[in-house]
């Protein structure tokens, strides 16, 4: 049986530098990382293949959550590659792709996550990337 996935692309008026700057460097990541508009509290963004991926955040409906993972791939400007574990809950760790390909005139994102356990957290994480991906076009237009 193949476990559900989802597949997000995004056309983004940036170009893959500023993109991948946005999802690799904690400080930036804490701007603008999270599936509303509730606030980022915490970013460990260790970018090398075995090194560690960790955020905090907080919902509008101030509920706390913390991904986790490791990375697997970095390609920079191209592909990170990292596991996705939400400590507590009773998901098995699952895999989240960044993919950048450069088009005149900016970079087309492809955001896959893998190895989702069914429908429900499927449907759940495609609500919670769609959010995420929805804010990076603005926040990045506000730092060029």
């Amino acid at each position: 049986m193949t476990l559900p996935s989802v597949t997000i692309m995004r056309r983004i008026k940036a170009p893959p530098a500023k993109v991948w700057a946005a999802i690799t460097q904690p400080a930036l990541m804490m701007q603008w990382w999270g599936p509303d508009a509730g606030p980022t509290l915490s970013v460990v963004a260790e970018v090398r293949p075995g090194g560690r991926f960790s955020v905090v955040f907080r919902l509008l409906d101030g509920s706390e959550h913390n991904p986790t993972g490791i990375y697997q791939e970095v390609v920079p400007e191209k592909t990170l590659v990292f596991t996705w574990d939400l400590p507590g809950a009773s998901e098995p760790t699952s895999l989240v792709t960044f993919r950048l390909e450069p088009f005149d005139g900016g970079t087309e994102l492809t955001l896959t996550h893998e190895h989702l356990p069914d429908e429900a957290a499927r449907n759940s994480h495609e609500h919670g990337w769609s959010g995420l991906l929805d804010k990076l076009p603005a926040f990045l237009g506000d730092h060029e």
